[in-house]
């Protein structure tokens, strides 16, 4: 049998490097390049009537309200907006790894400003809500906090499946209803952002109405106040409020398109798990684990047409 060597020769190496791609494993996405290739159906509009203004002599702070969680005080929260009522008021609290917080700083109750109409003097506790019938996308692992946590409808969340309950979680970023000792004194008109290490203990203790999902920059710079609990001493300190209005009050023009990555995606699924086992170049140990408080949600503005 006579054997042509030129052609058994690039066979064999043509083999050999067919068997070589086959062998060497492709180089893992990076959650980036995962959120980069998602698809249009992976992302969710946001809705300009649960949508929030805070205008600042630095800038534009947008921030998305939780309905599903406090509904009784998003409508609050709304009809403040409507009302004008932070209007030429002032972030008054910013205390180190901790909050920022607006309101009416007068301690006088008589000099405090008015409610506009529709606005409730007192609501209901929002702590928690019954866990039935909700959207909930299960991170993989244990919390010291919750039986589970995960997200739901793109806010970081935790359920008890044995309660029934399901709670949001103070996580960076998320805005909160300040309250006195009784657990139904919020009424909305102090808020707060949280801008330092994650507080969980304060979950099911205080509402939680929604999460900033642009410029939390613009209040995680701010001066710290040297008062108790960050408060700043001196009026000059403040930091004064343009307004805070409801996107859809505002025309078209005005407003910010964005949309955030669905976590019932299998995007975003993918992309947390890029991020729970890091296993780029850099890394030489995946983690195998990763932190409610540490998934950061995806936010863009809608690519052009």
């Amino acid at each position: 049998m006579r054997f042509d060597i030129p052609l058994l020769t690039a066979a064999l190496v043509l083999a050999c490097s067919s068997a070589s791609a086959q062998d060497t494993p492709a180089k893992p996405k990076s959650a980036q390049e995962i959120i980069d290739a998602a698809p249009a159906s992976d992302w969710r509009t946001l809705d300009p009537a649960n949508t929030l203004y805070l205008e600042l002599a630095t800038g534009r702070v947008i921030m998305e309200l939780a309905p599903a969680f406090a509904p009784e005080h998003v409508a609050n929260i709304k009809a403040l907006a409507k009302g004008g009522y932070w209007n030429g008021l002032s972030i008054n609290r910013s205390q180190d790894n901790f909050v920022v917080q607006w309101g009416d700083p007068t301690e006088d109750e008589k000099a405090r400003k008015a409610l506009p109409k529709k606005v409730k003097a007192k609501l209901p506790v929002e702590f928690t809500r019954s866990a039935s019938k909700l959207a909930f996308d299960r991170l993989p692992d244990a919390d010291g906090w919750a039986r589970e946590v995960g997200f739901s409808n793109g806010f970081a969340a935790a359920r008890d499946p044995q309660k029934g309950e399901a709670w949001l979680a103070h996580c960076y970023g998320a805005i909160g209803a300040g309250r006195d000792v009784a657990a139904d004194s919020s009424n909305g008109t102090e808020l707060y952002v949280v801008t330092g290490q994650s507080p969980r203990q304060l979950d099911r203790n205080i509402t939680l109405v929604g999460r900033v999902v642009q410029g939390m920059e613009l209040l995680s710079v701010l001066p710290r106040g040297t008062g108790a609990l960050g408060f700043y001493e001196k009026a000059e300190q403040r930091v004064p409020i343009k307004s805070i209005r409801l996107a859809l009050d505002l025309p078209k023009k005005d407003r910010v398109a964005l949309q955030a990555l669905r976590t019932d995606s299998k995007a975003f699924t993918d992309a947390v798990e890029a991020r729970r086992n890091r296993r780029d170049d850099w890394y030489k140990v995946p983690a195998g684990h990763i932190d409610l408080c540490n998934v950061s949600l995806p936010v863009r503005k809608p690519p052009a047409k």
